[in-house]
């Protein structure tokens, strides 16, 4: 039969359980003591009081929260989807708890309207061409807005950008027509070089018209070398006038 002693120790042992807590590393637990805040406690093993304190746990940890893709139209009237992530940490359990009522959906609608804001005032190629320029004006938006939760923003990255179909398209073309341009440019300097050596050798063969002779040499030389049963050597003015001459 159990006995009221029996009973006490039971209720005893169970209370001093109860009021046992351990925390990990990551961990800290805010304190409530009837309803007002007492302190923060962890990590390791700390006592509470039963019934009369409540504790409430969070996360030191990083945390990596997906943007849901949100419809932005830029400064030049295109519309398009843009998605995020924003990695973020509880610095200050006590303010991530009694000053905001969820730190985690409070930081994420921060994040939605704050990504629909500055890309609103962007550019679609400042978009896509200074990503990390906007990255940076996000986080310190965004960090700016969550530091009276005790949140501190590390990063903001625009993850991708969802262009409609006709804009793709326009980009295609433009991207190939920009290829055409380059492309041109480049056979426009090469001609450019080749007339500009081209002019530089017919003023030194005009300043010395030995040079001509040297020229037909060498080309004598290139024809013996190839297999061919007839050869035709054209011969230049300056080699027989002397003997026009006498």
């Amino acid at each position: 039969m159990i006995t009221f002693w029996t009973v006490i120790v039971v209720l005893g042992v169970l209370i001093i359980l109860s009021a046992i807590k351990v925390l990990p590393e990551y961990e800290r637990a805010v304190v409530f003591r009837l309803g007002r805040f007492q302190s923060v406690k962890g990590p390791g093993l700390f006592l509470i009081i039963p019934t009369v304190d409540r504790i409430i746990k969070v996360s030191l940890r990083t945390v990596v929260m997906d943007v849901p893709p949100q419809d932005v139209i830029t400064r030049d009237n295109v519309s398009v989807k843009v998605n995020a992530v924003v990695y973020f940490r509880v610095i200050d359990p006590q303010k991530a708890i009694i000053e905001v009522e969820d730190y985690l959906y409070a930081t994420s609608q921060i994040a939605q309207t704050t990504l629909r804001s500055i890309l609103g005032e962007a550019e679609l190629d400042e978009l896509l061409a200074q990503r990390e320029k906007i990255n940076q004006r996000l986080q310190s938006i965004i960090d700016e807005h969550t530091d009276p939760w005790g949140i501190k923003v590390s990063a903001v990255e625009v993850k991708h950008v969802d262009l409609p179909q006709e804009m793709q398209r326009a980009m295609a073309r433009q991207a190939e027509a920009e290829r055409e341009r380059r492309a041109k440019v480049i056979s426009a300097e090469g001609e450019f070089q080749a007339a500009q050596k081209l002019f530089e050798a017919a003023k030194i063969i005009s300043e010395q018209p030995v040079a001509v002779q040297l020229r037909f040499l060498q080309t004598l030389t290139e024809i013996a070398a190839e297999k061919a049963s007839t050869t035709i050597l054209p011969i230049p003015i300056d080699l027989i006038t002397p003997f026009i001459k006498k």
